[in-house]
């Protein structure tokens, strides 16, 4: 299978874990890597064998957004190609028959945090830290999930400050289902894996369509595509062209470096004291 490097597979009792393997990113998702997991989902999905899938991270993280150090479009009609693509491979994992669970730990940032959103269920190390930053440096979600999660006040709060939250914190609005220690993050995967994988197949597909359908008809898709559009567009604000020009001159760092640097001052000067400004920050 064309990127086996990118995504291990650990076949299981229940079917089969997948775990992002580019750790020296945080298993930041570039086109490899999303083709990669593409094809894993799609093979596990042909085999008869699997009956559940699960997804984690190797390393320090779950998955830390989109690779921001590769090469960005030169217009918005560029940008809403590239997006479309993430778009579509987010949508897969959402649409999967077989039911999927996140298995998180670390950060779960932006397109990283979009990735265990579209999946059925989200069990978190108590370690974990969600949220979607991009506001911050002139981007916005890509797959606009979240509001059909946990509904419009948390998602507004979340998407316009950029703001991180600890694993608890999600479990309480509902982001997450369950949180555990760190040390038994794969137990209780392999716990509720093993309940999901009794379920018979010709039952869980139809029962997954069933609630994917109560959200389209809520206007779920429609939602989605209107925010890919609109995307495209937030993608060539002054901030994001400014934060992919210090990207280009000067590496990722950098451009991280000045993104954190214009939430470290409070409007007017002096250091910031909020809690929502002392998010833990990205590597």
């Amino acid at each position: 299978m064309p990127g086996d490097d990118l995504v291990l597979r650990e076949p299981t009792p229940w079917g089969v874990r997948l775990t992002l393997n580019r750790p020296a990113k945080l298993n930041a998702i570039n086109v490899e890597l999303r083709e990669a997991l593409s094809a894993a989902v799609a093979a596990a999905v042909d085999d008869e064998r699997v009956r559940v899938i699960a997804i984690a991270g190797a390393g320090r993280s779950f998955c830390a957004g989109y690779d921001l150090s590769e090469g960005q479009p030169a217009d918005a009609w560029g940008w809403r190609d590239v997006l479309a693509a993430d778009v579509a491979a987010t949508l897969e994992i959402w649409r999967c028959p077989k039911p999927i669970i996140a298995q998180v730990h670390g950060y779960a940032l932006a397109g990283g945090l979009e990735l265990a959103m579209a999946c059925d269920l989200i069990v978190a190390a108590d370690d974990a830290q969600l949220g979607e930053p991009e506001i911050r440096f002139g981007s916005a979600p890509v797959t606009l999930l979240m509001p059909f999660l946990i509904g419009q006040k948390r998602t507004r709060e979340l998407l316009l400050t950029g703001d991180l939250i600890e694993a608890r914190e999600a479990e309480r609005i509902g982001l997450v289902n369950r949180v555990v220690a760190a040390d038994q993050l794969a137990a209780e995967v392999d716990r509720l894996a093993d309940r999901l994988a009794r379920v018979p197949p010709d039952v869980m597909a139809p029962t997954k369509l069933m609630l994917n359908r109560a959200m389209e008809a809520a206007g779920f898709g429609d939602a989605v595509q209107m925010g890919l559009d609109l995307q495209a567009f937030v993608n060539m604000s002054e901030t994001s062209r400014a934060f992919d020009e210090i990207v280009r001159r000067d590496g990722l760092k950098a451009a991280l470096a000045w993104r954190d640097a214009r939430y470290d001052e409070r409007l007017g000067g002096g250091p910031a004291q909020g809690p929502g400004e002392r998010e833990a920050r990205r590597p």
